[in-house]
């Protein structure tokens, strides 16, 4: 059923006094323009067009190899375009200008841009041979050139904010999945990102692990205006902090709306279909 007005996430984000994204007026933050991405004679994503404003909140939903993650590989340049352009915060990231002519963008400048990008990934990717504190210090240290002891307070506060700061110490192989991912996620955070990127972050974990890493990703959407952008299976965190949702298959938009609107009454038959899957199956 439709969620009702007062339980939407913008009525709750309202009571709350959580700022409001940017309108659907104002310069976007991220912009996807005519995108193309081929793997050979495999399109991926087929002449792309979208936008995520400042704060928004932007779940990506859909089946298996229908481009979402695609799109998040796209904008930490782990992927190139094939054709067509990302911007973010006006910059084109995928492109750079030279003179006045926009070209393929080198290594330096897509650095430069994806410094306002952090992402978390399915598997947590955190250095085994350093402690906790060293997985979220060091990026901010040889990347952003904050102090040591800048960067030690900042670890402190952001794993006291995902519930770890007693394990600040400690190697992430004496951690379980949900606390590693947690870290993860601190370690994201710690370069001060305008963008959140996350890909499937509960999709590694066992069942009963998976509410608390949702939990902190809930707060940290209640609690500031980072924009994010989530890859996910978890419809009821979709419907819980999105802004807007975007159904996907083959690489296209299939649908797009408040979450209200994409889970309460689909449109599209793609979108019901699937979300009968996920749901019911």
């Amino acid at each position: 059923m439709p969620q009702s007005d007062d339980n939407t996430p913008a009525a709750r984000e309202a009571a709350a006094g959580v700022p409001k994204p940017r309108s659907e007026e104002g310069s976007p933050l991220i912009r996807f323009d005519k995108v193309v991405k081929r793997y050979g004679d495999n399109t991926v994503l087929d002449h792309l067009d979208f936008s995520v404003q400042p704060g928004q909140r932007v779940s990506l939903i859909g089946p298996s190899g229908s481009g979402k993650t695609t799109i998040l590989r796209l904008l930490m340049t782990l992927e190139h375009v094939t054709d067509g352009v990302i911007w973010v915060n006006g910059d084109p990231l995928s492109h750079e200008y030279k003179g006045t002519d926009l070209v393929k963008a080198g290594e330096q400048h897509q650095r430069e841009v994806r410094k306002k990008i952090g992402m978390v990934f399915q598997q947590f990717n955190l250095f085994p041979n350093m402690t906790v504190r060293r997985n979220i210090t060091e990026s901010p240290i040889h990347t952003l050139g904050v102090s040591r002891d800048e960067a030690d307070q900042r670890a402190a506060e952001l794993l006291d904010m995902v519930g770890l700061k007693e394990r600040i110490d400690a190697h992430p192989t004496q951690l379980s999945g949900g606390q590693q991912q947690r870290v993860a996620i601190a370690r994201a955070l710690a370069m001060r990102p305008e963008i959140l990127l996350l890909d499937e972050v509960t999709s590694a974990l066992d069942p009963e692990l998976v509410a608390g890493v949702l939990d902190v990703l809930r707060e940290i959407a209640r609690t500031t205006d980072i924009t994010m952008l989530s890859v996910t299976h978890e419809m009821q965190f979709a419907k819980d902090v999105s802004h807007r949702v975007l159904m996907f298959d083959k690489g296209k938009i299939v649908e797009e709306g408040p979450p209200d609107q994409i889970f309460g009454a689909p449109a599209e038959d793609r979108t019901r279909e699937f979300l009968h899957a996920v749901l019911e199956g």
